[in-house]
């Protein structure tokens, strides 16, 4: 049986259950290295997913022996064989906050489940602590990223649209190696670098724009996060001061990133800078990354949670000036060993491509 699997057995003993229904693709993914759509289920007596026929053959080429997961074509099982799963279970487990109300009732009613019990996202929390194989796929994830943007200072040109440098992105992601990219890519030029979560649009790179391009791309299901704003031509001198406020609280907060820091409290040292230069840090600071770009924790002065060693989380203040510009700048770090090591690596100190000469 593989260390995730029997560890969430072992959990759901300690929480008084006899078995629990995984039906988020993300968690059944984490438990089992599943892509195809299916459910699955922990029983008393052994691991079981259901599938759609179309993917069985899939799914038995994905586990190995040691997985020890019987998978079932759905078709072939009757009304009983279901009802038999969880039979005289007093406590099931399922996944409040990814099941729907309909979906409850089926599986109270497909199952013959005397009580569902609510799980309080104990898979989530378990994902926060990547093992060496997740760290190594984020890492190369971040690696890709870098490499990317390596190839963007070259790339990007004055006259060229937000649109042509995105799709120049997805395309070396999927060119060199990536699954696919981790979100839909932001490039976001001139005004539009003042909306945090800008979509590209056809506008035309102009000399002096600040570019804000947050990207990032999937290795082997794992996700990579990086944002940089760089400039077009030369750095205009209104942008200087708040660009180097943004990059000191950056390099600060990873400073303070190690285990057993409070997120919160780095949050509000960010926060509380940017409020004595007259600004306000209008998101969370950050947030984990792992098989989804955002994960737990949130890094926030809403959430008081500690950074534990084998953590990835990202660092990514900003400061946005309605209509006229904003700066982001953003790394995946790593907390391990007592620090925290940046995974995405690439230039912070100011980026000028297609520069004035």
């Amino acid at each position: 049986m593989n260390n995730n699997i029997r560890w969430l057995r072992d959990k759901i003993r300690v929480l008084d259950m006899q078995g629990i229904i995984i039906s988020n693709p993300i968690n059944v993914k984490y438990l089992t290295g599943i892509d195809a759509e299916g459910t699955f289920l922990i029983t008393p007596k052994e691991n079981i997913y259901i599938t759609d026929g179309r993917y069985v053959e899939a799914v038995n080429n994905t586990l190995t022996i040691n997985d020890e997961i019987v998978v079932f074509d759905m078709k072939d099982l009757s009304k009983d064989d279901y009802e038999n799963f969880f039979l005289f279970c007093e406590n099931v487990g399922f996944e409040e906050e990814y099941v729907t109300y309909a979906k409850y009732k089926k599986f109270m009613h497909t199952y013959k489940i005397n009580n569902l019990q609510e799980t309080e996202g104990i898979i989530e929390k378990q994902r926060m602590i990547k093992d060496p194989e997740e760290i190594e796929k984020i890492s190369k994830a971040c690696k890709l990223t870098d490499e990317c943007f390596n190839h963007l200072k070259n790339y990007i040109k004055i006259g060229l649209t937000e649109k042509q440098i995105a799709k120049e992105i997805e395309e070396f992601y999927i060119n060199n190696g990536a699954d696919d990219v981790s979100f839909e890519t932001i490039v976001a030029s001139g005004k539009n670098s003042s909306l945090p979560h800008a979509i590209p649009t056809d506008k035309k790179i102009e000399p002096g724009d600040p570019i804000t391009i947050d990207m990032g791309c999937k290795y082997k299901g794992y996700c990579s996060d990086m944002t940089r704003t760089i400039f077009a031509g030369f750095v205009p001198e209104e942008i200087k001061p708040i660009y180097e406020l943004v990059l000191k609280n950056q390099k600060q907060a990873i400073d303070e990133m190690k285990e057993g820091a409070n997120l919160k409290i780095i949050s509000r040292m960010v926060e509380n800078d940017f409020r004595l230069h007259g600004f306000d840090l209008i998101h969370a600071l950050g947030h984990g990354v792992g098989l989804e770009i955002h994960e737990l924790p949130y890094m926030s002065t809403k959430m008081d949670v500690y950074l534990k060693n084998n953590m990835v989380v990202t660092d990514e203040p900003g400061i946005y000036i309605p209509n006229k510009f904003g700066v982001r700048i953003e790394d995946t770090v790593w907390v391990n060993k007592g620090m925290a090591t940046p995974l995405t690596r690439s230039d912070k100190d100011y980026v000028v491509v297609d520069e004035a000469k």
